[in-house]
């Protein structure tokens, strides 16, 4: 669905973004990164057990607006309507998880990516990934590695199926497998309704975030904050308080919080967990 002149004028300012807008590579390819080096991924709403409205209107309220982050689908129903307004021939995707999945294990199909046609062929779109969202563009091709501004991707197909892989420490790791069939809101609507509900979704254990900035990818589990810079080693610092995780999220990761006394009782119920447990 397009947006409203005023609404893609709210999300112009949100990013920053005040050039002339059409329908080709350069075009998406500085949106792209201009979201997500601006808008962070943030699973606060499902952490503190609030179900996510997915319509345009929300998520421009929610992440425009309201100076919020969000979850895949927040953040790609976004995209896809700045996109559309735009002049872009876009579909939404569904994709199952494997990044940091153990082999042989079998997720649910619970990431919403994007394709995006344009003049000179299809691309894949992805603003919305946690730490290793896709900051770049890429053309939808097999096996030809191809640069981002946070390193090397490469998409993988056998048959039908389609892999997205990152080249991380000299070594590519799987992110997420998928295929071409466009998928209807009602299909993002179910597993929204799923990783809200369900005890064993991660986002409801852990608070979660992340942002793509030049040079550095930044996240934040429950206490731990770690940044992975592309030229150097990695940093990682554990927060000794809830009333300091807030402050960080607020501060470094440019997110308003709407009830920080909600956020920091969550956070010390689910402290005492493992890790992705």
């Amino acid at each position: 669905m397009p947006m409203s002149q005023e609404q893609l004028a709210d999300y112009r300012d949100r990013i920053d973004w005040h050039c002339e807008a059409r329908p080709d590579r350069a075009t998406l390819e500085e949106l792209v990164e201009r979201h997500t080096r601006t808008i962070a991924f943030e699973n606060i709403d499902r952490l503190t057990d609030k179900l996510l409205d997915l319509s345009l209107d929300a998520v421009v309220t929610k992440l425009v607006r309201g100076k919020r982050g969000g979850v895949c689908y927040e953040q790609a129903a976004l995209f896809k309507a700045v996109l559309e307004t735009v002049g872009f021939e876009v579909v939404g995707l569904m994709a199952r998880v494997k990044w940091n999945v153990p082999e042989g294990h079998v997720n649910g199909r619970s990431h919403m990516a994007l394709r995006v046609d344009l003049a000179e062929g299809p691309v894949i779109v992805d603003v919305g990934f946690c730490g290793q969202t896709l900051t770049g563009v890429l053309d939808l091709v097999s096996d030809v590695e191809q640069s981002t501004p946070h390193g090397p991707y490469r998409l993988v197909r056998e048959r039908e199926v389609w892999q997205q892989e990152a080249l991380v420490l000299g070594k590519w790791r799987p992110i997420f497998i998928f295929d071409l069939q466009p998928q209807l809101p009602i299909d993002y609507e179910i597993v929204n309704w799923w990783s809200a509900t369900n005890p064993k979704s991660q986002f409801r254990k852990m608070l979660v975030v992340s942002r793509s900035t030049p040079g550095r990818r930044t996240m934040l589990h429950n206490f731990d904050l770690t940044t992975h810079f592309i030229d150097g080693p990695s940093e990682h610092r554990r927060l000794g308080s809830a009333a300091e995780v807030c402050d960080i999220v607020e501060q470094l990761f440019d997110i308003r919080i709407p009830d920080r006394a909600k956020l920091a009782s969550r956070l010390d119920e689910v402290s005492g967990l493992p890790e992705g447990s």
